[in-house]
């Protein structure tokens, strides 16, 4: 595979770059026009991968882009899952360059997608391309590519019911995760789920003059901050009722074996730029992270927020707070007692209305498998150490309905580092991680 690479590395950029520079903005409904032209693009790569056949595929939301070669129906199948849907780039004065047109320097692409996911799913059209070309391919390869992972996948449950057959597969494998190092490799075991809320506090029915309201009127933004503090009590813990009736404990053996990936405190700070860490108390920073729930604000905002001063009392405040989850809690319960919650707690003097957004319940596989063998053999070759078994702190929800519907356990070859900062401005892909995917993924068919 190194050879190929090297003998068709412009042709790889030349074909990559054709996806990074279509604004595929799932949140944005005026970029449709752009999710549908990727998915064509994508299509295209396919067929000339090798794919037997390869089809965009309508949903309620967005395509799925559809592929398949099918060599022999007693052999094993893959199927490979990824996502040509991307964050939005804002805010745009934070880019280096121009987030939708793809540069090389520093060992890298930079351009939005780089990583997430259209630079890691393209690891698998390229490595699928050279066994076929090589005569090499001894699988089924299916390939579903969805428009909507980054928010919620909401139309891939239906799809995936209507369509059991065309996805029947022996195991799932996925690139859109991270590993601890390019020099401690990892396979994710396991992610967190997720539920996601909007919160709309509204106190009186319009903006009024901060002087002759100004402690006689509840202030909607005050009273969305005392109920936002109250979640979380001394411990980092949740204080919603029920949010931890299911989460199950781990063992003292499970959790010496998590703590066998690397981790370096002060380079963790270091690269944050913090002083120091902030969690729940009584475990590890990589625990946290990976085998425990969690509670964030992810957006919050009213009121005045313009240049120079403006005495004003808002009449409404909101915020977004994102719930991740662990498996055993379920994602719709998460978010049925986040909402009840905080409609409880409001104070008589505002009214409050709860909008649940994204939702999905995390997973985790056994590290016995075949696939989880082949694919620790696979990248222990390629690195040169045999990768540990990690648990992921983000969440794929989609995964869960793999397993849940098609009895599918999904497999994640993610080949990105914390060093690309997704979803973030100046997203970028080390040229050596993605050769080494591909590398890798020829290897997990070999050895699989």
């Amino acid at each position: 595979m190194k050879q190929y690479i090297e003998q068709n590395r412009d042709r790889f950029f030349e074909e990559l770059f054709s996806i990074l520079r279509i604004p595929s903005i799932s949140a944005k409904p005026e970029n449709r026009p752009d999710m549908e032209r990727c998915a064509a693009r994508l299509a295209e790569l396919l067929l000339e991968a090798g794919a037997d056949t390869a089809q965009v595929m309508p949903t309620a939301g967005n395509p799925v882009v559809f592929g398949q070669k099918m060599i022999d129906p007693t052999l094993k199948t893959v199927l490979v899952y990824g996502h040509y849907d991307v964050q939005p780039p804002e805010p745009l004065e934070k880019w280096n360059s121009d987030p939708f047109e793809p540069v090389i320097h520093d060992g890298a692409i930079w351009c939005r997608g780089a990583n997430d996911d259209k630079g890691q799913l393209f690891m698998h059209i390229k490595a699928f391309e050279f066994l076929v070309r090589s005569g090499q391919l001894r699988h089924n390869v299916k390939f579903i590519f969805e428009g909507e992972e980054e928010t919620g996948s909401a139309s891939l449950p239906a799809f995936i019911k209507a369509h059991h057959e065309l996805l029947k597969a022996d195991v799932c494998l996925v690139s859109d995760t991270t590993m601890i190092s390019d020099k401690v490799p990892s396979i994710n075991c396991g992610m967190r789920g997720l539920s996601y809320l909007e919160i709309k506090v509204t106190g009186p029915n319009k903006d009024l003059h901060s002087g002759h309201y100004g402690g006689a009127v509840a202030n909607p933004i005050n009273v969305l901050c005392e109920m936002i503090a109250s979640l979380m009590d001394a411990d980092n813990r949740v204080t919603v009722p029920g949010f931890y009736d299911n989460v199950v404990e781990l063992s003292q053996a499970d959790r010496d074996m998590l703590a066998r990936a690397p981790f370096d405190m002060e380079e963790y700070k270091n690269f944050l730029d913090i002083d120091e860490v902030k969690g729940e108390k009584g475990y590890t920073t990589l625990e946290r992270t990976g085998i425990r729930p969690s509670l964030d604000v992810c957006g919050i905002w009213g009121g005045y927020t313009g240049q120079g001063a403006k005495t004003v009392l808002p009449s409404v405040a909101h915020a977004k707070i994102s719930a991740r989850l662990v498996p055993n809690q379920r994602s719709t319960d998460i978010t049925r007692l986040i909402s009840d919650h905080l409609k409880k707690i409001a104070p008589p003097y505002v009214k409050v209305e709860v909008t649940p957004f994204e939702s999905g319940d995390g997973f985790l596989i056994p590290i016995t498998s075949d696939a989880y063998r082949a694919a620790s053999r696979a990248m222990a070759q390629v690195y040169g150490i045999e990768p540990v078994p990690s648990r992921g702190g983000g969440s794929i929800p989609i995964l869960a309905e793999f397993q849940k519907e098609l009895g599918l356990d999904p497999l994640l070859m993610g080949f990105g580092l914390e060093r690309d900062t997704i979803h973030s401005p100046n997203e970028s892909y080390l040229l050596r991680q993605l050769f080494a995917g591909m590398e890798s993924i020829v290897l997990f068919y070999q050895y699989y």
